[in-house]
């Protein structure tokens, strides 16, 4: 039964518009948080907006994406950011299912398909 739901319902929560509409409430979701909580430089980089200074009770790892939005301390580069933008292209992809099907994945970040496919080394997991 449960398969069944789960076809069912994954075409419509994928469908682009809905994972768009996703996507952009969990960006503005990151921007408030971020710029709440931000004491550090704020910047907008290829379409990503990076917070820095966030207290690192804000956000899990060294680092939280949130739709468009990186949450981080201090743990901001090139490397990093690279392994931030392609967490950005799944929060697009699947729009506010993407915490779910995250947490799905497992926790251990090297077997969760998501840290997986947005580069393990880039992300300072190796």
């Amino acid at each position: 039964m449960l398969r069944i739901l789960a076809a069912v319902l994954r075409p419509v929560l994928l469908s682009p518009p809905l994972a768009r509409a996703g996507y952009l409430y969990a960006t503005l979701v990151g921007v408030v948080w971020g710029a709440v909580l931000s004491t550090g430089r704020i910047r907008r980089i290829e379409g990503l907006f990076v917070f820095t200074g966030v207290p690192t009770w804000a956000f899990s790892r060294g680092g939280s994406c949130i739709g468009g939005v990186y949450l981080t301390d201090e743990n901001a580069g090139a490397r990093v950011l690279e392994h931030e933008q392609l967490h950005r292209q799944q929060w697009k992809k699947y729009g506010l299912t993407f915490p779910l099907v995250y947490f799905l994945a497992g926790t251990d970040p090297l077997k969760n398909r998501f840290e997986v496919e947005a580069g393990l080394e880039a992300g300072g997991y190796r």
